[in-house]
């Protein structure tokens, strides 16, 4: 057969968020008025001075194909921000740039998976984790972390997973889709856990770093504890603290072993990150951070009213996260339930597809991201927008019968 695919990718699964994001393109392109709430990313325009910056490297000629794991500029800048933000101490040799932060996981599993390898993905998790750990040929061992745990991993259940088998375990704190963050008390309860299984390496997702909410301070495994740092992947980028997402900067750190076979990977693969978006990048780490402060300010504000107005909809409840600008509530309360149009709730993603046909408002099924019933609802949008898509889930809540 001419259009035989490859046997991994036939079996992998496109993004749910993106197929909401169609569905939504084909809805507005029939003249229909969506407001979305389901895609990841800050609906702010990235800062004058990083734009100012890209311009600049255009005008000055920074257009060629630079260093595949980066310019040397953009790394120094990349180890001087784990110093200062992350107590990291490396230097410019032991960072990677690519392009975007899901390159940069895509990366490391795909230059250390083996058939049989497994990958610990607490659930709920980011859309993408699973079908790349599968794409690269591990395996991904779901460990459901419900409400009672605050959607986090436990100690023991990390302490139970882990086999002769297990290769990586991903850790994303903040997290998508929840909002959940992970104490220094919590990071070196699991790192107790890790030290005694020496054979398994850690990606650290940090790239809501910077989107932690009530005064909390971020921490990072590697910095908890530095006895793990030599199997840490620590993972970041610019697109969430600078609303940069269309720039498409990852970078990371970690053992240099490790970084040097996602760096090889990459030369066959793509070569470097865009060159202007390097200079852009650079720009962003060592100019000005008053944006990331005033951006996180607007964000916790939008996310206390989103989370009042979600538990004034009948059938609906919501903890109140601790970071990213994500809602992860409950709709356990509108199963079994018919909409007003008559269509019958049996599935969280039964009601998202439903809110979206009849309430003209988008959100994400939890079930997308292993953990069922429950709506991830992103809050990065203007807090107008948020009132009258908030307003229109609970008309289509009060509705339900």
């Amino acid at each position: 057969m001419v259009n035989r695919l490859n046997q991994r990718l036939a079996q992998a699964q496109p993004s749910a968020t993106y197929r909401i994001i169609d569905r939504v393109a084909a809805r507005r392109a029939e003249g229909v008025s969506i407001i979305s709430l389901c895609a990841g990313e800050p609906d702010f325009d990235t800062p004058e001075h990083i734009r100012q910056a890209g311009i600049a490297a255009i005008r000055n000629g920074h257009t060629r194909y630079t260093q595949v794991a980066g310019v040397r500029a953009l790394r120094e800048a990349v180890a001087a921000k784990f110093c200062r933000e992350n107590g990291l101490d490396v230097t410019w040799q032991d960072t990677l740039v690519s392009n975007g932060g899901k390159h940069v996981i895509y990366n490391a599993l795909a230059a250390t998976l083996n058939e049989g390898d497994q990958v610990i993905v607490p659930a709920p998790y980011w859309v993408s984790y699973p079908e790349m750990v599968e794409l690269c040929g591990g395996t991904a061992q779901f460990l459901a972390c419900g409400a009672e745990d605050g959607f986090k991993l436990t100690p023991a259940a990390l302490e139970l997973a882990i086999n002769a088998n297990t290769r990586w375990l991903i850790l994303n704190s903040p997290s998508n889709p929840t909002g959940a963050v992970y104490s220094r008390q919590e990071l070196q309860a699991l790192a107790q856990v890790l030290l005694s299984h020496p054979r398994v390496l850690v990606l650290a997702d940090d790239i809501y770093e910077h989107l932690l909410f009530d005064g909390q301070v971020f921490h990072t495994l590697a910095q908890v504890e530095p006895r793990l740092a030599p199997r840490v992947l620590t993972m970041n980028g610019v697109s969430k603290a600078y609303a940069m997402t269309g720039w498409r900067i990852g970078f990371a750190t970690g053992p240099r072993w490790l970084l040097e076979a996602m760096e090889k990977l990459q030369g066959q693969q793509t070569s470097g990150a865009s060159a202007i978006s390097q200079h852009a990048a650079i720009a962003a780490l060592n100019g000005p951070q008053d944006f990331i402060q005033q951006s996180r300010a607007v964000f916790e504000k939008r996310r206390d009213l989103v989370v009042s107005l979600l538990n004034a909809a009948p059938g609906l409840a919501c903890t109140t996260p601790s970071g990213a600008f994500y809602a992860f509530a409950s709709c356990a309360g509108l199963l079994g339930r018919t909409t007003a149009a008559g269509t019958l709730l049996e599935t969280d993603e039964d009601v998202a597809h439903a809110l979206l046909d009849e309430a003209n408002v988008a959100v994400v099924h939890g079930s997308a991201f292993g953990l069922a019933p429950y709506l991830r609802i992103a809050y990065a949008l203007d807090e107008e927008s948020l009132r009258q898509a908030c307003a229109a889930i609970h008309r289509f809540c009060a509705a339900t019968r």
